[in-house]
């Protein structure tokens, strides 16, 4: 029978390398497990990551507008999907490792799922989250001229096993946004809780608030 469930594991502001090699594990071991007909546990990673710059397989390097040890940041090009985002402190970063087959679901559902988490989260807080068809990701006036960008989406999925996730941004510096050009999109801009309610967040009681939508919406 397969078993539906997830470990949550909370880190510490983890280095972008060091986190990546951690998932990559998990991952590897996973499929492996997997390929043997064996199971093994899901797991969800909640973590902060120091100032970096991330690029995605499908992105444009020259999105990235500054010199990453300008402004005290890395640079890290990845094998997720998605263009160039940021990753920094003040940053919810989530990495799922799951096996979609335990919960049911294809690949599309999945990422629905998950901004359909972070919906559920915002609506907590008073605010409307949305989709918009031409961008993966979660978005605040979706139906204006300059939707805003609050949490980015950029996974991979092989033999339906998952890792990489999303950033919400929570009380995120947006000034590092405008080092790059978010996902490759010009038209649209970014956000996030802590500008849109005018005032911090405890990052502990968004990832247990998260972390609940998420069971809710899995289990």
């Amino acid at each position: 029978m397969k078993r539906k469930y997830f470990n949550e594991l909370i880190l510490n502001q983890t280095d972008y390398l060091l986190a990546l090699q951690f998932q990559e594990e998990l991952f590897d071991r996973k499929l492996a497990k997997k390929q043997e007909g064996k199971d093994d546990s899901n797991t969800l990673i909640l973590l902060e990551h120091p100032h970096v710059f991330t690029l995605g397989k499908s992105g444009d390097v020259s999105n990235l507008k500054v010199k990453p040890e300008e402004v005290d940041a890395t640079y890290v090009a990845t094998n997720r999907g998605g263009d160039i985002t940021y990753h920094g402190p003040g940053q919810m970063v989530g990495y799922p490792i799951l096996d979609l087959e335990h919960f049911d679901m294809g690949v599309r559902q999945y990422v629905e799922i998950l901004e359909e988490c972070v919906i559920d989260c915002l609506t907590h807080y008073g605010l409307k989250g949305e989709r918009i068809t031409e961008a993966s990701g979660v978005w605040l006036r979706a139906d204006t001229d300059f939707p805003m960008k609050i949490c980015a989406v950029g996974i991979k999925v092989s033999m339906g096993i998952t890792m990489h996730g999303f950033a919400f941004n929570v009380n995120t510096n947006l000034d590092y946004f405008d080092y790059i050009v978010p996902c490759g999109l010009t038209d649209k801009g970014v956000t996030s809780l802590e500008k849109e309610l005018g005032r911090t967040i405890p990052m502990e009681e968004v990832q247990q608030l998260f972390i609940s939508k998420m069971k809710a919406r899995f289990l």
